[in-house]
């Protein structure tokens, strides 16, 4: 599924089931809120924090949050966030080619 069939389900999503978008500012705070939670589970699963009972262990779904909201931005700012995409890993190729290859540190 390409990223605008992704951005139409969401629009189609909101306007069933959300009443409407909230606006872009709150979005802003829930798409933070839940890079937070994916944080969270990262810092717990890969890095040197235990998990307490209380905390929720599907990074799946805390992804799939952050993804469904910054859909929503996409929306409604009328981002076309495939054109976007696709821009950015020409950019990124063309950029960095040779870029990683080269780096020392990666290579070990």
């Amino acid at each position: 599924m390409h990223i605008t069939e992704l951005q139409e389900q969401v629009d189609v999503w909101i306007k069933k089931y959300g009443v409407r978008y909230f606006n872009e500012l709150t979005n802003m705070a829930v798409l933070t809120e839940e890079v937070g939670e994916v944080a969270r589970i990262i810092s717990r699963k890969y890095g040197e924090q235990s998990f307490k009972e209380t905390d929720q262990k599907d990074l799946g779904e805390e992804l799939s949050d952050v993804l469904f909201v910054l859909l929503c931005l996409a929306n409604q700012t009328d981002t076309d966030l495939q054109k976007a995409f696709d821009k950015k890993m020409q950019l990124k190729t063309k950029r960095d080619a040779d870029r990683h290859h080269g780096n020392k540190k990666l290579n070990l």
